[in-house]
């Protein structure tokens, strides 16, 4: 008999742990790297966090879309709003934890105001980090867009731009592999740190720490309100995660609660 309860005892504490366990795809720099930090502290509160490391924008939110994962980290929600209307996908933001702010980078040039006549310029392919380059030239003095025209514009959009820079667009992961073909390249922090960029010595133009861009943690509305899935946001959103964000990334990672 005491075989059988032992044995009972073993199968209910193997399925509380199944039930704690979090699986959750993050791109390498900070996400991953800011999940890894808090893995420990999870452990104690039972909570098994599993990081899947992805180096695109788009299978974190379709696997966690299918069940194949239980969250992501990686994005801002522009970007989740875009891919929600484009997919049918109903992800949800349950927490908001730092900015990245957006930089634009050059090999060839030390200032903006060195680009010259048709220079080439590469942005991100994406809807919504598309957009987000060209509102940063803008602002850089770079180029003028057309009335109206935000987070989702595109080339078209241009209404002047008086060096003619040839905008193309590539995928986001490719650009800093780029840097050195092109005069300019608009790069996510994330994937600038992964290249050994430092965006606030290396980048000729930057956001400002009042970027709206804040990069979430993203689940669906059928797991959001677990009792792991809310450790995971309190874990995140801890001082010992502020500290870590402001120590380790040194202004191109901002905390973002």
């Amino acid at each position: 008999m005491k075989k059988l309860l032992a044995a009972f005892a073993a199968v209910a504490a193997f399925s509380a742990q199944a039930a704690d366990e979090l699986n959750v795809a993050a791109t390498a720099v900070p996400h991953a790297e800011i999940l890894e930090f808090i893995k420990p502290q999870l452990t104690e509160q039972g909570v098994d966090l599993k990081v899947k490391v992805f180096t695109d924008y788009v299978q974190p939110n379709i696997q966690v879309a299918e069940k194949r994962l239980d969250a992501n980290f990686f994005q801002h929600q522009p970007y989740l709003d875009e891919f929600n209307k484009g997919k049918g996908t109903e992800l949800v933001s349950v927490a908001g934890v730092h900015i990245e702010p957006f930089g634009a980078y050059s090999s060839r040039h030390k200032s903006l105001g060195e680009l010259p006549n048709g220079a080439t310029v590469v942005i991100p392919n994406d809807a919504t980090n598309g957009g987000r380059a060209l509102l940063l030239l803008q602002k850089a003095g770079v180029i003028t867009l057309k009335d109206g025209a935000g987070i989702t514009a595109t080339p078209k959009d241009i209404a002047e731009n008086p060096k003619d820079i040839k905008i193309r667009e590539l995928e986001a992961a490719t650009l800093p592999r780029v840097l050195t073909q092109v005069d300019l390249a608009l790069i996510n922090t994330n994937y600038a740190l992964e290249a050994k960029l430092n965006p606030t010595e290396d980048a000729l133009f930057i956001e400002g720490n009042d970027s709206p861009y804040v990069n979430i943690l993203v689940a669906r509305p059928d797991n959001k309100d677990s009792a792991a899935m809310q450790k995971l946001i309190e874990a995140l959103h801890s001082e010992e995660v502020k500290q870590f964000i402001n120590e380790k990334y040194k202004g191109a990672v901002v905390p973002a609660f």
